[in-house]
Parts: structure tokens; sequence; C-alpha cells
């Protein structure tokens, strides 16, 4: 019992730390919760116009699910692993330091894919990427990417990771109920991949 709670508690506790803030914050930009969507995370970062701390808000979103999805599977075992990382994205997206209002969790999401199943991870961000580009909506990105890793997961018979990925698309969906009506209605704000530095 003691290995699963210091999971839920290390992964909880990890992922709340809100790097996006932090790094918006050093940069002298301000308070990134009062511009453009008030996220948190990697696109909102980027709508700053900042490629370096968007790029770096991502990374480090990513790595805090990987790290402690990696120390607590070698620890604990794979399986309590990936319960690490999963807290590390509800606590991405509800942190304790922010009165539980974070970002959506995406990054994090992907961090422990990588970590946890390296092909699963790939294909994902790949077709994260593919769609991006595409349709340059970055909440319709992550809708599609999101599910087809509990697919893959699902056929190559990893059941821990599919029916993990089946519960972080289900909390993605939810989070994205606000961008779901927009892209509907045709409203939802586009990235661009070529916004200038200011």
């Amino acid at each position: 019992m003691l290995p699963i709670i210091v999971s839920i508690i290390l992964g909880y506790l990890i992922g709340s730390v809100p790097f996006g803030l932090v790094l918006t914050r050093l940069a002298g930009l301000g308070d990134i919760r009062k511009i453009g969507s008030g996220n948190i995370g990697t696109t909102n970062v980027l709508r700053t116009g900042h490629k370096g701390l968007a790029l770096m808000t991502l990374l480090l979103d990513a790595f805090k699910a990987a790290v402690i999805a990696l120390i607590c599977a070698y620890c604990f075992g794979r399986e309590l692993g990936f319960l690490a990382g999963f807290m590390a994205v509800i606590g991405h997206n509800y942190p304790i330091w922010l009165k539980f209002k974070g970002g959506k969790g995406v990054a994090s999401t992907l961090g422990l894919m990588l970590i946890m199943t390296p092909l699963v991870g790939i294909v994902t961000c790949l077709t994260w990427l593919v769609v991006a580009l595409i349709w340059h909506y970055s909440s319709l990105s992550a809708l599609v990417a999101l599910v087809v890793a509990p697919i893959i997961a699902g056929i190559r018979g990893d059941h821990a990771a599919a029916i993990t990925y089946i519960l972080l698309a289900l909390l993605s969906y939810y989070r994205h109920h606000a961008n779901i009506s927009r892209l509907i209605h045709g409203t939802e704000s586009k990235i661009s991949f070529h916004k200038k530095v200011s």
C-alpha cells in the first residue's frame, strides 16, 4: 500500500509545478494566465511570441511526468510508474499551488507516453504534429493524437498502457470541452509556427 500512496503523492506534487507560469514570470512577461486562453501550458506560452520559452515549457511539462513515472516504475514496478505519471497529469491540470487551476496536461501526457511506451509516444507526437501542421489547431491536434495512443497500446497488447491512456484521453477531452465547442463553431484560435519573437 505504501508504494501506491508514494506514487500518488509524488506524482501529483511533481505534476503541480507550473513551469509555464514560472518561466514567463522569470522572462518578465508577467502572469501567463492573464493573456490568451489563460492557460499555463505550452500553447499559451507560444502566444507570447517567445518560441524558446514555449519549447522549454513543453519539455519541462513533459519531463516532470516522465521522470516521476520512470522513478516509480524503477522502484515499485511498471504499473505504479503509470499511476505516478497519471497523477502528474492530474497535478498539472489541478495544481495545488494555483488553487487547482492549471493546464490541460497534453505535454505531460506525451512525456509519460514517451518514457513508458516510446513507440506509442513517438506515433502520438507525430500525429499531433501532422494535424497541427495541416489545420493549425493545437486543441484538435491533441484530441486526435490522444485517441490514437490507447488504440496503438491496445493493439500491442499493453493493457496497463491502454487503460492509462484511455483515462488520460477522457480527461483531456473534458479539459478541452470549451475548445471543442469553439472548434464546432469555427471560433477556435489557431497556432502559428512562423510567429516572430517579440
